[in-house]
């Protein structure tokens, strides 16, 4: 499901992270605005998106590039975490599609890591909650992103997407390297690291490093969405690649 937030002209479509929906850049959107049409894309499994599998990069890729194609031309792809990878990749093996990406702390290369534990964290959840605020407070900072990917039901609010479908899409990054993927980016690439990431050191400053119009910003004491937790400074960065891509 693609939600539009409206603007006009250039094309911006965001991707957001797993667990999440369209919906969690919605601040993010108010002022990307400024700069194009922005849409956001529900993937599937997630929010309003298709149920089912297969739970691969390649089909969230396929997914994104019926999206854009429905646009009517070439967008900047925006995406958070799952979505970084699935931006780099549709730019990869779609160039057509694409016009530059902006990849939110995401690494290409995390085999070894397991799913295993996130089980025990999602298990102590509170879950059903009791209501938005305690979701708010549940999360802290990232109370706001986690507000809007749940949803209420008989007994309180609870995720939208089902936990087993995404350890089978979180599965596939334990086993697989997406440096292929990488290579193949020949348009303007941002990476925006935190500071507090998780992901594998280095690798966020090579994957810039190996698209030949790519830049790298770390912002220091961010957690993973660094959108939320510093969104001045992501602005920052965003707008200033934005800016030199579309020629402000």
């Amino acid at each position: 499901m693609i939600v539009d937030f409206g603007g006009e002209g250039q094309p911006i479509l965001l991707l957001h992270g797993l667990m999440g929906r369209a919906t969690t850049w919605w601040t993010v959107a108010q002022w990307l605005k400024r700069y194009g049409h922005v849409y956001g894309l529900d993937a599937r499994g997630h929010g309003r998106g298709p149920r089912g599998g297969p739970w691969t990069t390649e089909q969230f890729v396929d997914d994104a590039a019926e999206a854009v194609r429905s646009l009517g031309e070439p967008a900047i792809v925006i995406g958070h975490s799952m979505g970084g990878l699935h931006a780099w990749a549709l730019a990869a093996t779609h160039p057509e599609l694409v016009r530059a990406v902006v990849v939110e702390d995401m690494a290409p290369d995390q085999r070894g890591r397991t799913v295993e534990t996130w089980r025990g964290y999602f298990d102590s959840w509170p879950v059903p909650f009791q209501s938005l605020a305690h979701v708010r407070e549940f999360f802290g900072s990232t109370g706001n992103y986690f507000a809007e990917c749940v949803e209420e039901r008989a007994g309180g609010y609870e995720l939208i997407a089902d936990l087993e479908d995404l350890y089978g899409i979180a599965a596939e990054w334990g086993e697989r390297s997406y440096w292929s993927f990488v290579d193949g980016v020949k348009c303007p690439l941002l990476v925006v690291e935190a500071g507090l990431t998780a992901m594998p050191a280095g690798q966020q400053a090579e994957l810039a490093a190996r698209v030949p119009d790519g830049r790298h910003v770390v912002v220091e004491g961010a957690g993973h969405v660094v959108h939320d937790d510093a969104p001045d400074e992501y602005r920052g960065a965003v707008e200033a690649f934005l800016s030199e891509v579309l020629g402000r």
